[in-house]
């Protein structure tokens, strides 16, 4: 196998899924494969049963493919009353990007019923932890890469007439619209612009007065007030 298919076959089919912060956080980088969770029960029980470790990637536990339905882009319209038609068309909300993975792991003479059994057990509790830490994923696909997402669902979706239950597993992705360092980066970029204009103090929308005040007819009403108290302040004379 060249190199360049053993790296395309590395990076997408068998570890194209990272854990990023939570668990891994103590790791340097903050990155953690998925191949170190599923592969390490294999890994053992190479070891205890005195063959040698395989090198070959076709006979690892798990094997990843990107399933349809996943987006790339994806954007919502505005469904709310528009001043005009040119402001509708611009009216373009953008959604969260989503993404499934299948993992294929079925029952072999690599893997056995035990080293499975193992394998997902380990694997079911890492990834509880990391949900529980805030980690997030990255997802690597031929297509594009997913930073950022959490972990929504992962769910049997093995054909019933197969003989080999439980061996097709569903991983559902989904890639928020705020980060923690994208809603940092906003403020700041908000506080910046803050500083560098012009600030409003007794004239700000704070109050129903205050709001009547910024439009004309509240200019207007204000003016029709100021004349009135100035007769009367005549009239008292």
């Amino acid at each position: 196998m060249s190199i360049d298919r053993t790296l395309y076959k590395l990076g997408f089919e068998i570890s194209p899924v990272i854990l990023t912060d939570g668990l891994a956080s103590s790791i340097y980088g903050g990155m953690l494969p998925i191949v170190a969770l599923t592969q390490t029960a294999g890994f053992i029980s190479s070891l205890l049963s005195g063959s040698a470790v395989t090198t070959d990637l076709d006979r690892y536990f798990a094997h990843w493919r990107p399933m349809s339905g996943s987006t790339l882009l994806d954007y919502d319209i505005g469904q709310y009353p528009f001043a005009n038609q040119t402001v509708a068309a611009n009216a373009m909300i953008a959604m969260p990007l989503r993404l499934s993975m299948l993992m294929q792991a079925p029952i072999n003479a690599d893997n056995t019923a035990i080293v499975k059994l193992t394998t997902l057990s380990a694997l079911q509790a890492a990834l509880q932890a990391h949900a529980n830490l805030g980690g997030t994923y990255t997802i690597a696909t031929p297509a594009a890469f997913y930073s950022n997402c959490v972990l929504r669902t992962i769910r049997d979706v093995t054909p019933t007439d197969m003989k080999n239950p439980q061996s097709a597993w569903q991983w559902e992705f989904e890639q928020p619209l705020i980060t923690e360092s994208g809603a940092e980066s906003a403020v700041n970029s908000m506080l910046s612009k803050i500083d560098s204009g012009s600030k409003m103090a007794s004239s700000a929308w704070t109050n129903a007065s205050a709001a009547l005040g910024n439009t004309a007819l509240g200019g207007s009403v204000s003016s029709l007030a100021n004349q009135i108290t100035g007769l009367v302040g005549k009239l008292a004379l």
